[in-house]
């Protein structure tokens, strides 16, 4: 229960809202705006706070800190009063609730987000909520320097103008420094986003980051001394693994009797395998080979090579390396510089390397240790450490970030795109329609799957609908991404509403999970199958698939059946079976689909084929997930086609994060797929072929797949193409 407490000291008047402690001063003093008072009575039930005041909630605003360390002693005290008084209050608070453990909130993603009050450069005390933030999206972002994950991202300059520039205009930033320093930390934040704006040419880009940088907050109190919850939900949500958490190279001596921890940031996600991956935590050999890398050397065979950077590319260094000998490769950066996210650029990325390379901190120290004499011994550690990120939604409520493949702020904006996505998916699921539940958290896993009998209205009252629509939810067992599933897998809805129907166990709908997210939320329309759900009884049978040996989802459904403004002029009337189940994609592959003749029943005014196509599985040319293809439908001659030109891109899913596509997945969900992306629906392609027909003759509809514009020709492990397919016959109203 949340409860609103005052309680009056010497100057201090301290106000508890919802569990939250906050010390205000005596003197200045700021009314409670509406929206305050709207969020406040979420909290507590009442909406009775006309009279209230809330005091400007920290010193003096002109001994505030604006620069550097200036007035950092009065906001030092005031955060560990703050704090002190806030955990006392906040336990007698919870057991007055009969709440046994009263130390921590319920910091569950998806509950609403309590109040907090923040300092920041700008000299003025940042509150959540207030109207700056109704309707705005919030990322708050708690910088720990001892992370070289967070090194680079604060360094590279297109990590910081792809928040500048790529932002949507709905979201605000707030940077927390973990640091002792972080009034400091908040100068150096702001001047790094300054520098990038700086680097920018475009001039419209220029108008843009700079109203993306007035949403922008650097926070000058300590992450540690904040005095809120918000410390406690970095805590509560540890991440270890996907550059969250301290990624360490720790280089020892057996005649020192201290280790050199130093941060390490290991090459891209894509390019070579991770260290501890290959290595786990085997102590090996390091050799310092006192050049830059480049050439190949004699002494590092066996060993980790330590080369310096510079001299030429992150790829020819490693090559030389390999071909050296070396089982990995440790660089460090020139005096002065931070460490970078190692990666390979064009053609060279087609040479396959297999040894692992990291990147660790320039540090003085590190100098001196390598003159030592003796050998050197390395290990590969991750140090758990608490979240760098954290969200609160338009709604404000909590909400995780998934996690960032390599240093970039572009993973923020991609969740940003996701809630606004969400925002416009709502919008569609608050209008009217007649919903038919057919799964409420089902468990789906093993060779079953997940099966529900439904009742549905009556086939006259279908007909009288213009739209069907699958909203499909897919979340895991517990309340985390960390609980989700690890890999991606093609989910299939099977429906069977007559036993002696052809379209018995014929599919309605499609999509693929994501790699171990839990927030995906997709409306799919499938319109033109609704003659699938015809039957006398008005029973039908669902069923969802996945790979029976996967780890179980938990998927609700719900069928929507709406109706257009206007009068429909025909509506689907019957279905007939094309192609299915599809096939394995090599050489006799098209030897698998015949033509169909057909002929068009009559009454019927319009024909449509309707066809749901997916590649998956890799050959030696990444067929059929990450190949081109392209697919053809003939009819009488006349030839329609579809070419997944998204397959392979890079960016090809992360593009479609406004379309729905779940962002900051665990896996390799940027890249473009053969029809499809990883947390995502596939969308029916629905072709109108009536004008190729002969309404009251023959026709014939052929179907081929193609890779390079030919009949695939695998020389190995040839992959599938799942296909779908149906003519559908409409008749007038």
């Amino acid at each position: 229960m949340a409860v609103i407490m005052r309680k009056w000291t010497a100057g201090w008047n301290c106000l508890i809202i919802a569990g939250l402690f906050v010390v205000i001063s005596s003197t200045s003093v700021t009314r409670f705006t509406q929206y305050d008072v709207s969020h406040i009575a979420r909290y507590t039930g009442k909406n009775s706070f006309k009279e209230h005041t809330l005091f400007h909630p920290f010193p003096d605003p002109s001994q505030s800190v604006r620069h550097g360390h200036s007035g950092r002693g009065s906001l030092r005290t005031w955060a560990k009063q703050v704090a002190e008084n806030n955990l006392k209050w906040f336990n007698q608070l919870k057991k007055q609730n009969g709440l046994a453990d009263a130390r921590y909130g319920d910091y569950t993603p998806e509950n609403v987000a309590q109040p907090f009050a923040l300092q920041t450069l700008s000299g003025s005390a940042l509150r959540f909520p207030s109207t700056m933030f109704s309707n705005m999206s919030v990322f708050v972002h708690a910088y720990n320097p001892f992370s070289g994950f967070l090194e680079s991202l604060w360094n590279s300059r297109d990590s910081l103008k792809s928040l500048l520039v790529n932002s949507t205009n709905n979201s605000h930033y707030i940077f927390i420094s973990k640091s002792s320093n972080a009034s400091s930390d908040a100068v150096w934040m702001r001047n790094q986003f300054t520098k990038a704006i700086k680097s920018i040419e475009s001039r419209n880009q220029v108008q843009y980051a700079m109203a993306t940088m007035s949403r922008l907050h650097f926070v000058v109190t300590p992450l540690y001394e904040l005095g809120n919850w918000l410390p406690a939900v970095f805590k509560e949500w540890l991440c270890q693994d996907h550059n969250c958490g301290l990624d360490q190279a720790v280089i020892s001596r057996e005649s020192s009797l201290s280790p050199n921890i130093i941060p390490r940031l290991d090459a891209h996600y894509d390019w070579l395998p991770s260290p501890q991956s290959v290595f786990g935590t085997k102590t090996l050999k390091l050799v310092s080979t006192g050049t830059d890398g480049c050439k190949v050397l004699e002494t590092v065979n066996g060993t980790v090579a330590m080369v310096s950077d510079g001299g030429c590319s992150y790829f020819q260094k490693v090559h030389a390396m390999q071909t050296s000998g070396a089982v990995g490769v440790l660089v460090v950066p020139l005096p002065g510089q931070p460490i970078e996210d190692m990666k390979c650029l064009g053609l060279e990325c087609s040479v396959q390397l297999k040894i692992p390379a990291s990147m660790v901190r320039y540090e003085s120290g590190i100098t001196k240790f390598l003159l030592t004499p003796g050998a050197m011994n390395l290990t590969y550690q991750t140090t758990p450490c608490d979240n760098f990120f954290m969200a609160i939604d338009t709604r404000g409520h909590l909400a995780e970030v998934g996690w960032f493949l390599y240093p970039s702020f572009q993973f923020l904006v991609w969740q940003a795109q996701w809630f606004n996505y969400k925002d416009q998916l709502n919008a569609r699921l608050s209008q009217p329609s007649t919903i038919v539940n057919v799964y409420n958290r089902t468990v789906l896993q093993g060779q079953h799957g997940a099966v529900a009998m439904v009742t549905l209205p009556p086939q006259k009252v279908l007909q009288q609908y213009s739209k069907v629509e699958l909203d499909m939810s897919l979340s895991c067992f517990g309340s985390r991404d960390t609980t989700c599933p690890h890999w991606d897998h093609t989910l299939q809805l099977f429906v069977c509403c007559d036993n002696s129907s052809v379209l018995c166990g014929m599919e309605i709908g499609r999509w693929i999970s994501p790699f171990r997210r839990r927030i995906g939320r997709w409306l799919t329309d499938v319109s033109s199958l609704l003659p699938m759900l015809f039957n006398p009884n008005n029973q039908c049978q669902f069923s969802m698939h996945s790979p029976a040996w996967a780890m179980p989802w938990v998927p609700s459904l719900n069928l929507r059946f709406s109706k257009s403004t206007g009068q429909a002029a025909s509506v689907p009337h019957e279905i007939q079976v094309l192609y299915q189940p599809g096939g394995t994609f090599n050489k006799k592959y098209n030897s698998l689909f015949k033509p169909v003749n057909f002929t068009v029943p009559k009454g019927v005014v319009k024909v449509e084929i309707v066809a749901v196509i997916t590649g998956h599985g890799s050959d030696e040319n990444g067929c059929g997930e990450f190949c081109v293809t392209s697919h053809h439908f003939v009819v009488n001659n006349y030839t329609y086609a579809i070419t997944f030109n998204n397959a392979g891109t890079p960016l090809g899913c992360a593009d479609r994060v406004p379309e729905g596509v779940e962002p900051n997945e665990h896996g390799t969900w940027l890249y473009g797929r053969d029809g499809w992306c990883d947390g995502q629906q596939v969308n029916p392609w629905v072709i109108d072929v009536s004008k190729q027909l002969s309404l009251g003759g023959q026709n014939t509809v052929k179907y081929f797949g193609w890779f390079n514009g030919t009949d695939p020709n695998p020389k190995q492990s040839p992959g599938i193409i799942i296909l779908y397919s149906y003519l559908v016959y409409y008749k007038s109203v």
